[in-house]
């Protein structure tokens, strides 16, 4: 457990050394780093060992003042280790006083050795079947389904295809869009009426206007836009279009943050976000990204009382 905790932090050292020596993200991805690399190293670990994992950074998230979190898969890219980490996320969901919103993101890169259309065909024949009938016996709670709709991932008729058929099984749509290139995943996350679309560094005029139609949340990753040399998401622009905007840690290898306040102050200082907004993107309309904000996000009758005690000088 040590040595994959260690490892996860050595990782993001690795990939700001490379970053700061010039290459992309994608250059990084090519290569066989980023996802891929992590990949490999979450097809060998045990369940126990991503427990405790998974466990020690949510006790870090919950004293930063989180009680509610969306928790991904997508370090599989294959049925069993997928269904490995929302096992995981399961055991965490019943035996941790913090609640999760779990995102199955079998999509998350495409595997070395198969095409885009191999993935998105293991996806809609294997993985997604398999997920259903332990949805439907039981055994498994899922909420939302991710797609990394990106040139060289998954292309707009692959994200379609995955995303509504995770929709027909009743999950949230809730997906990677526009982060490296305008690819019009806003406009399509509205057509298909996504819960929320994540990133959209590259978001269009166009894509801010059907997100607003649609109320397609925005969740803004200040952490990711900083960490990988971006540019900022226009929070301002989707703010003054009527957008409803969130936002998020990207907690990952790349962008490692547990800290929400940290994630607050960057969307104010980088995206030109007031407080009062960002206090508001980070509570209620991140719980409505996450199809919570009924029950959670707001000190309300009736609503979850997530009231987090601090032992602190100040």
């Amino acid at each position: 457990m040590k040595y994959f905790s260690e490892y996860t932090r050595l990782i993001s050292v690795l990939l700001l050394l490379v970053q700061l020596a010039g290459a992309s993200y994608m250059d990084v991805h090519r290569a066989g780093g980023g996802i891929h690399f992590t990949v490999d190293h979450t097809r060998a670990a045990s369940a126990s060992e991503l427990l405790a994992s998974l466990t020690g950074r949510l006790n870090r998230m919950q004293r930063a003042g989180t009680t509610l979190v969306e928790c991904k898969s997508g370090y599989g890219l294959e049925l069993q280790t997928e269904l490995k980490m929302l096992e995981v996320m399961e055991e965490a969901r019943r035996t941790l006083p913090i609640n999760i919103s779990s995102t199955y993101c079998g999509a998350h890169a495409v595997p070395k050795g198969k095409t885009v259309a191999e993935a998105t065909e293991d996806i809609l024949q294997v993985q997604l079947p398999r997920l259903k009938e332990q949805i439907s016996a039981g055994t498994l709670s899922v909420d939302n389904i991710d797609v990394f709709c990106e040139r060289g991932v998954f292309d707009l008729r692959s994200t379609r295809s995955i995303l509504q058929a995770g929709k027909d099984m009743g999950l949230n749509i809730n997906f990677h869009g526009d982060e490296l290139h305008p690819m019009n995943s806003a406009q399509l996350g509205a057509e298909l009426g996504a819960l929320a679309i994540s990133h959209l560094e590259e978001v269009t005029d166009d894509g801010i206007v059907a997100m607003a139609k649609a109320k397609t949340a925005a969740v803004l990753l200040p952490t990711t836009a900083y960490i990988l040399r971006l540019p900022q998401p226009r929070a301002r622009h989707m703010l003054e279009a009527g957008v409803i905007v969130a936002l998020g840690s990207d907690f990952n290898p790349n962008a490692y943050c547990c800290s929400m306040p940290i994630v607050m102050h960057l969307a104010c200082v980088n995206m030109k976000m007031s407080m009062s907004e960002a206090l508001a993107a980070a509570t209620i309309n991140a719980a409505y990204a996450l199809g919570r904000s009924h029950t959670h996000g707001s000190l309300e009758v009736n609503k979850h009382g997530d009231l987090l005690v601090l032992n602190t000088a100040r």
